[in-house]
């Protein structure tokens, strides 16, 4: 689409101004019982002369729940002369201003952008699988693993453990689970909650994730366990790149000499692991780690050239390293006034290594790919807890310490957040303690505070690796550029925009309805097109 597209308007019923930003989902055109005000908003919008001109600029936001609204002057400036070619105003578009996707990637907030990010994880993933993009085709002939880091207990919750699946596909899994919590006596907990739970939970049942007693469970060590997973992390890669190494010298394979860039020798081990990660919000609100780690060499001559790793090492040390690692890599947190030896961070029992792509498996990097994508998009909807950053004004409406099993996490937040200074004795805080500033003294455990919408963890859903794969702005960049083309814009022209933010949200509902609707046809449109070529190529394939 070209920024500068200038749409004249003719006169029209005027209809009232809408003082109030809509966001809404994607919606069928029209459905039976739909509101007076909309209808009467999509058909004098549908009806205007501009109407086509204004589905065409607003393309690129057409199916955002909630686009920002952007006002100022486009300029077109020529590449080789540096002439100003035009400077339109936005105040000549239909509405008067220009609209950008929102670009969030939580699919519960926007599930058009969300679309988006979840295609450009997907290849993102795949690329460090199978190459494409500027990854070499060599790197899916590298030993990869495909690992689950799970979080310990932090007290019994109900669960749902099927002991054989026989369904077809987990997705629609309709085996029958094994007793939540079964025990031969009817014992109770010290608080006098039942400790065994005899149901066989379905796959919906909202009781799954919640503790058995709210008293015995460990909140605290729970939301220091998410501030901390990312660092336990980092170690547990880190001892497996040293376990790796110490293989290589036990089989005399030799250390590879690397000239760095300012001229410096090192002599780095023959092996290195690249990862991409996605974190995933387990219903009790723990966070776990979905992990692919390839196996690199090391090129003396270019470093940063991807390349198998040495013929002494196979995917199955890889695999030993991985679980070996796991069960002894632990962090001690720094002291803390409600814990002054710390909290150890460990990962759990339940760790769970694959090879992938292997004869016969269940996994290829399709799949994979395709299942970490699906997580990158979600966060904390899972837990049943959904709102944005927490503060003092708002803290009261989401933190209890005798509260839910979610309200006691995010109290727990707050409270083992707090400032250093402050002076508590173990109890809740106190609304004098929920202070604007959260770290006016140095305060490890402050991030606690700022990511207790989040339960704790600060951490980005989805991490890579430097070496693995390409980036999500290089895909963007690729995007763009190829829509560029598409449209036959000239590419001896650059576009500079000088733009001030001025809202978000679609002007009424009927516009919302009308631009949502146009861009999920262009979606199915793609997905059908997609298909029809992937037939295509199949049918090729099979002539063959």
């Amino acid at each position: 689409m070209r920024p500068w597209l200038v749409v004249l308007r003719r006169p029209s019923l005027p209809l009232p101004e809408e003082e109030t930003v809509v966001s809404t989902s994607p919606l069928t055109l029209y459905r039976p019982g739909l509101a007076v005000g909309r209808d009467v908003q999509v058909l004098h919008r549908a009806a205007s002369p501009e109407f086509s001109g204004w589905l065409e600029y607003t393309r690129p936001a057409g199916g955002c729940s909630r686009p920002i609204r952007l006002t100022g002057t486009i300029t077109a400036v020529d590449r080789n002369t540096g002439r100003i070619t035009g400077q339109p105003h936005t105040n000549e578009l239909p509405d008067g201003a220009l609209y950008k996707a929102c670009g969030n990637r939580r699919e519960s907030q926007c599930s058009d952008c969300a679309w988006v990010y979840q295609g450009d994880a997907y290849q993102l993933v795949r690329c460090g699988l199978t190459g494409g993009k500027g990854v070499p085709a060599s790197v899916g002939r590298h030993p990869v693993v495909f690992a689950t880091f799970t979080a310990p207990s932090f007290g019994a919750v109900h669960h749902r453990h099927v002991a054989r699946h026989t369904c077809v596909t987990r997705q629609r899994c309709g085996c029958r689970p094994t007793p939540c919590h079964a025990r031969r006596t009817a014992d109770t907990c010290e608080h006098g909650q039942p400790a065994a739970c005899f149901a066989r939970h379905d796959a919906d049942d909202p009781r799954l994730g919640q503790p058995l007693c709210l008293d015995c469970y460990d909140h605290d060590h729970q939301v220091v366990w998410n501030g901390f997973s990312g660092e336990l992390w980092r170690r547990t890669k880190q001892a497996i790149e040293r376990h790796l190494a110490a293989l290589c010298r036990k089989r005399g394979i030799p250390l590879v000499r690397v000239v760095t860039a300012s001229g410096k020798v090192r002599w780095v081990p023959p092996v290195r692991v690249s990862h991409g990660k996605v974190a995933e919000m387990q219903r009790r609100a723990a966070v776990h780690f979905h992990c692919l780690l390839r196996l690199d060499g090391v090129d003396p001559d270019d470093p940063d050239a991807l390349v198998p790793p040495p013929d002494g090492i196979t995917v199955d040390d890889l695999q030993a390293a991985v679980r070996a690692t796991a069960s002894r890599i632990t962090v001690t947190t720094p002291p803390h006034s409600d814990q002054p030896e710390g909290w150890v961070v460990a990962w759990g029992k339940q760790v769970d290594v694959r090879r992938i792509n292997t004869a016969g498996g269940e996994l290829t990097d399709d799949k994979v790919a395709a299942y970490l994508a699906k997580y990158a998009t979600k966060a904390t909807e899972a837990t049943g807890h959904c709102s944005t950053r927490l503060t003092p004004a708002t803290i009261d409406d989401y933190a209890n310490p005798e509260g839910d099993h979610l309200a006691r996490l995010i109290d727990a937040c707050w409270h083992l957040g707090r400032p250093t200074h402050t002076d508590t004795t173990g109890g809740a805080a106190t609304v004098d303690d929920r202070q604007d500033s959260l770290d006016t003294k140095p305060n490890i455990y402050g991030g606690l505070r700022r990511w207790a919408h989040t339960l704790g963890f600060g951490g980005h859903f989805l991490t890579k690796a430097r070496r693995y794969s390409v980036t999500f702005a290089l895909l963007r960049d690729t995007r763009a550029t190829y829509r560029r083309e598409e449209d036959d814009e000239p590419t001896e022209t650059i576009t500079v925009g000088t733009l001030t933010y001025i809202g978000s949200g679609w002007r009424t509902e009927g516009d919302a309805l009308l631009a949502n609707t146009a861009a999920r046809q262009r979606r199915e449109s793609r997905r059908i097109g997609r298909e029809e070529l992937a037939h295509e190529a199949w049918l090729i394939g099979a002539a063959a």
